[in-house]
C-alpha cells in the first residue's frame, strides 16, 4: 500500500502522539462501569443510556473532524495541555449532574476535548509511511491501557469515593498528556497540503460505510452489556466481563497488526462481520444462566472489535492513496460507536434490553451490503477507465 502523504516522525514525538490518543479514547473501555454507576444512582433512566453514550462518542467523532479543520497545526503541544486540563476537570464535574440532558451536556463536553486528543494521533497516524499497521499498534496499545484501567476498577475499590470512584479514575489518567506533550511535534504543516477529508466518490461513501456499520454494531452491544450481562442472569461481574473483551481487543488488534496486509481486504471485513452477526444472534437465542458460554461469545466479540479496524484504514488508502478518505475513517468509526447505542436507545422499553444482541447483529449484517457497494463502485471505475483508455487509441 503506498500513499502520498508521508512524513517521517521522530519515534518520541509518535510515542506522545499515541499516548495522547490513548487517553482520548479511554472512555471507551471505561463506559460500561461508568454508565452503570450513573443507572445505579439514578442519575440517568435506563433509555438515556444510550444517548449519553451517543452524546460522547458522536462529539469525539464529529470534533475530530473539526478539529483538522480549525486547530492549530504548529500549537499541538499547547492543544494537548489545555484538552487535558479540560478533560480532568469535565470528568469531576459529570459526578454533580442529574438527569439524562444534563450528563449528555457533560459528557459532550468530555467529547470535545478528547477530540483534540484524538485528532493528534490521528494525523500523525494518517501521515506515517504505513497508516494501517500503525493503526493496528495504535489500537492494541489504547485497548492495553483500557484494559489496565478497567482491571484496576474491578481490583480496586476506594471505600471513600464510592460510586463515583470510575469518573475519579478517568480524571487522573486524563492528566497524563501533560507529561508527553513537550515530546509531541512542534508542527505537523500546513492545512493547505494534500490531505482534505473529502468522500470523493461513492466508492469512498461505502468505504467510510463500512466502519460506520461495523462501529454502530460494536457500540450497541458495548454500551448495553451491563443491562445485557444483568438480563441473561450472568453470574460474571460487568468489570470483569469488560475487563475480558478489552484484553481480546489487544489479542484481535495485534493480530490484525501482523495480518493487515497479508488477507484479502474485502474478504477479511466480509468474514469479520459474518462471525459479529453470528455472536449476536446466538446472545439472542442464549438460554438464561449461561456464564460459559457468554464469556466465550464475549471473547469472540471483543476480538474482533479491533481485528477489523486496520482493515477500515487499509481499506481508505486502496481507494485513494492520498489519504482524504482515510482522515475520515476514524471520525466515522467513533460515530458509528455512538449511532448504535442512539439507535439502540430507541428501541428499549423500561429494563427490557433482550433484543439488543440482535440489533448488533442487524448492524454487522449491513456491512456485507456496503463492502458490495465498495466492489460496485470498483468495478464502475475500472470500467470508466477502460472506457477512456480505448477512446484515447482511437484517437
Amino acid at each position: 500500500m503506498n500513499t502520498s502523504v508521508a512524513v517521517h516522525f521522530k519515534p518520541s514525538e509518535t510515542v506522545a502522539a499515541l499516548a495522547a490518543g490513548c487517553v482520548a479514547l479511554l472512555v471507551l473501555g471505561l463506559q460500561p462501569a461508568l454508565l452503570g454507576s450513573l443507572v445505579d444512582q439514578q442519575r440517568i433512566s435506563m433509555e438515556g443510556v444510550g444517548i449519553v453514550a451517543m452524546g460522547e462518542i458522536f462529539a469525539l467523532g464529529i470534533g475530530t473532524i473539526l478539529a483538522e479543520k480549525w486547530m492549530p497545526l504548529n500549537r499541538l503541544r499547547n492543544v494537548a495541555v489545555v484538552a487535558s486540563l479540560l478533560l480532568v476537570a469535565i470528568n469531576l464535574l459529570t459526578l454533580t449532574a442529574h438527569g439524562d440532558l444534563v450528563c449528555v451536556a457533560w459528557r459532550v463536553a468530555a467529547g470535545l476535548a478528547e477530540a483534540c486528543l484524538f485528532w493528534i494521533a490521528t494525523m500523525i497516524i494518517i501521515r506515517s509511511p504505513q497508516p494501517d499497521r500503525l493503526a493496528g499498534i495504535f489500537l492494541t496499545v489504547q485497548t492495553a491501557v483500557q484494559a489496565s484501567a478497567a482491571l484496576l476498577l474491578a481490583k480496586i475499590s476506594i471505600a471513600s469515593l464510592g460510586w463515583s470512584e470510575a469518573f475519579v479514575l478517568l480524571a487522573v489518567l486524563c492528566s497524563l498528556p501533560l507529561l508527553v506533550a513537550s515530546r509531541l511535534p512542534v508542527q505537523l504543516g500546513t492545512h493547505t497540503e494534500e490531505i482534505h477529508p473529502s468522500v470523493v466518490s461513492w466508492t469512498g461513501f461505502f468505504a467510510l460505510l463500512v466502519p460506520f456499520l461495523h462501529m454502530s454494531a460494536m457500540g450497541a452491544l458495548w454500551a448495553y452489556l451491563e443491562p445485557v450481562v444483568n438480563a441473561a442472569g450472568i453470574g460474571i461481574s460487568i468489570n470483569a466481563l469488560a475487563a475480558l473483551v478489552l484484553v481480546m481487543q489487544i489479542v484481535g488488534g495485534g493480530a490484525a497488526a501482523l495480518m493487515v496486509r497479508r488477507w484479502k481486504l474485502l474478504q477479511a471485513v466480509v468474514i469479520s462481520a459474518l462471525a459479529f452477526a453470528a455472536i449476536g444472534i446466538t446472545m439472542y437465542q442464549l438460554a438464561p444462566h449461561s456464564s460459559s458460554v457468554f464469556a466465550a461469545l464475549c471473547v469472540a466479540f471483543g476480538f474482533l472489535w479491533l481485528f477489523q479496524m486496520p482493515f477500515h484504514i487499509r481499506l481508505a488508502f486502496d481507494i485513494d492513496p492520498r489519504g482524504r478518505i482515510a482522515m475520515l475513517v476514524p471520525p466515522a468509526q467513533l460515530v458509528g460507536t455512538g449511532f448504535g447505542p442512539l439507535v439502540t436507545s430507541l428501541t428499549v422499553h423500561g429494563n427490557d434490553v433482550h433484543h439488543v444482541p440482535l440489533l448488533a447483529a442487524g448492524f454487522s449484517a449491513c456491512v456485507v451490503v456496503a463492502v458490495m457497494g465498495v466492489k460496485l463502485g470498483a468495478l464502475s471505475r475500472q470500467r470508466s477507465h477502460a472506457a477512456l483508455s480505448g477512446e484515447g487509441e482511437v484517437k
